[in-house]
């Protein structure tokens, strides 16, 4: 096996739990974005764009439309003999009677020690496979490379007010990291790492193995970071300063669709230089009926617009008919419109009818009373294969669990932060 300079190891098995019903049966990286888009395009484009051929995609929770999507990983050209793209998913070593699952971040890569040897990479790049942002890896190894540390953390700094939300490290003027903090009550620094680390494989293989003899569950926040400060070895902060939003909240997720659509939108699709590639088939082009309206809005590949969408984005193959109003929405792939309905600061998931003259998202803001800490933005929620019928009235922060049917609504209204919970699915 030919050796590598770099490999890339993307954690993709999170259960992505404050995203709700949109994580139900689907892995949060596999989560639609900006249309046509997934979560995991974003690390796994930096990675081609970077010059980074191998990377080991790691799975755990709801895989099978992540490992759909990657495949053999051709939209990245990543489809290599020598490298190219693997999934990596919990399973059965030798000697053992049944797997484990993946217990951290850091256990992850250590049930994985064999698959990165093949390899023999001088450096490792860890990798979230959740958050949105452009990144060229290389500067960040080149910075590494230069100076001969152990590890580089790239770090972003956020207001203050909010680095408690965040991992802080702590370092000195020449940006040395002497402590890290995870989610500090009063944090002495604004530096909060973005789950992105370089290390120097060999010396991390050995910290791997020595503190998976100590903690089942080792995690590099926890366990290795502070392992590694802790024996003096050489961390340093890397500064990233451009666009990175983490979409792990109902109302994160919502936000960084809609800063998709500014007039100049914080973060750029339509780079040439640095493209986000994704896997799609190939679908009939958008159209836009005579007397429609289609304002500061993404509409996706096979999209049909026949009545009024503003400020929102639509996946693949749409249907907004006639007398329909969408707005400031995000509705997923392969979903119909029907008729003079209204949606109003809504996400819904693939697969769905919304009927003729639904009313959703109207009434006054109510937090949920499921989960009133996840639903509790004004937003209302579809889950996946849901069936709304005709003239239903559906309030704000409401949750409809998926796969509901017309004699679920049988008073035809939904009162804010309400749920509608069919029968057989879990929430």
């Amino acid at each position: 096996m030919e050796s590598k300079e770099i490999m890339a190891l993307l954690l993709a098995g999170g259960q992505g739990s404050r995203l709700g019903i949109l994580t139900k049966n689907t892995a949060k990286p596999a989560v639609r974005f900006g249309g046509k888009y997934r979560i995991i395009d974003f690390p796994l484009s930096n990675c081609i764009n970077s010059g980074i051929d191998t990377v080991g995609v790691l799975t755990q929770y709801q895989p099978l439309m992540l490992n759909q999507h990657i495949g053999i990983g051709i939209p990245w050209d990543l489809d290599r003999k020598s490298g190219g793209v693997t999934i990596l998913a919990p399973h059965v070593k030798g000697g053992e009677e049944m797997g484990d699952w993946f217990m951290g971040t850091a256990n992850a890569i250590y049930h994985n020690l064999e698959y990165i040897d093949r390899y023999n990479p001088e450096y490792v790049l860890i990798l979230s496979g959740d958050h949105i942002y452009k990144m060229d890896y290389s500067k960040m190894l080149e910075f590494h490379k230069a100076n001969n540390y152990t590890a580089t953390i790239a770090v972003l700094e956020v207001p203050i007010e909010e680095a408690s939300r965040f991992g802080i490290m702590n370092t000195l003027d020449d940006d040395k990291i002497y402590e890290f903090e995870e989610k500090p009550p009063k944090p002495k620094s604004n530096l909060a790492s973005m789950g992105i680390y370089i290390f120097t494989w060999k010396k991390l293989r050995q910290v791997l193995i020595d503190d998976n003899k100590v903690h089942a569950n080792s995690d590099f926040g926890m366990h290795i970071i502070p392992k590694m400060l802790a024996d003096g070895e050489t961390l340093y902060a890397y500064r990233f300063s451009d666009y990175w939003k983490d979409v792990g909240t109902i109302e994160s997720y919502w936000q960084a669709n809609m800063e998709l659509i500014k007039t100049v939108p914080e973060f750029n699709f339509y780079d040439n230089f640095w493209k986000i590639y994704t896997n799609t088939e190939n679908q009939p082009p958008q159209y836009i009926a005579p007397g429609a309206k289609l304002k500061q809005s993404i509409a996706s590949e096979g999209c049909e617009i026949y009545g009024e969408v503003y400020s929102s984005v639509l996946g693949v193959e749409v249907v907004v008919e006639e007398g329909a109003v969408v707005k400031d929405s995000i509705i997923m792939e392969n979903v119909v419109i029907k008729k003079g309905a209204v949606i109003d600061r809504c996400i819904i998931d693939r697969n769905c009818v919304i009927g003729e003259g639904v009313q959703m998202g109207i009434g006054e803001n109510v937090p949920n009373e499921d989960k009133p800490k996840i639903y509790n933005t004004g937003i209302t929620v579809v889950g996946e294969n849901s069936i709304v019928p005709d003239g239903v009235k559906i309030g704000k922060n409401c949750v409809i669990y998926g796969e509901t049917a017309a004699e679920d609504y049988p008073n035809k209204e939904l009162a804010s932060g309400k749920s509608v919970i069919r029968e057989g699915v879990k929430i």
